[in-house]
């Protein structure tokens, strides 16, 4: 193959990996899991510290990325319960949605388009530094 080609083949493949690998995943979209947000369900937003302060879901809890796996145990009372991640896009969550299913989570679902998505659909936007 040439070069060009087989750049593209490999990249059709990955691409077609991604996506099978997130099929089986739950998602909601924003309106989705604003309702069920105020029905009780955790929304973690699993960005880095200064994107949430310049902008995140009224009532999210940060707890970024990298830190979900070391910080399991602050969400172990949501183990059987509804929790719904965002990040930017959707695909940092879409990763944490896949950390929480394999530690047990049952109810883990990830948030289409996040906070971009979010801040589209007109939903309550606050600045300002993580509550807790």
């Amino acid at each position: 193959m040439r070069p060009n080609l087989a750049k593209s083949f490999l990249a059709c493949a990955l691409l077609a990996l991604t996506t099978a690998a997130s099929a089986g995943l739950p998602a909601v979209n924003v309106k989705q899991a604003a309702t069920l947000q105020s029905d009780g369900a955790l929304l973690l937003d699993v960005r880095e510290t200064h994107e949430y302060t310049q902008g995140h879901a009224p009532g999210s809890t940060l707890i970024p990325l990298g830190q979900l796996a070391q910080r399991l145990k602050e969400l172990a009372p949501f183990k059987n319960k509804q929790v719904v991640l965002i990040c930017r896009s959707g695909r940092r969550s879409q990763h944490a949605t896949e950390i929480l299913e394999a530690a047990g989570f049952s109810a883990a679902a990830n948030i289409e388009g996040g906070m971009l998505a979010w801040q589209q659909a007109g939903l309550p936007v606050l600045t300002g530094a993580a509550s807790r």
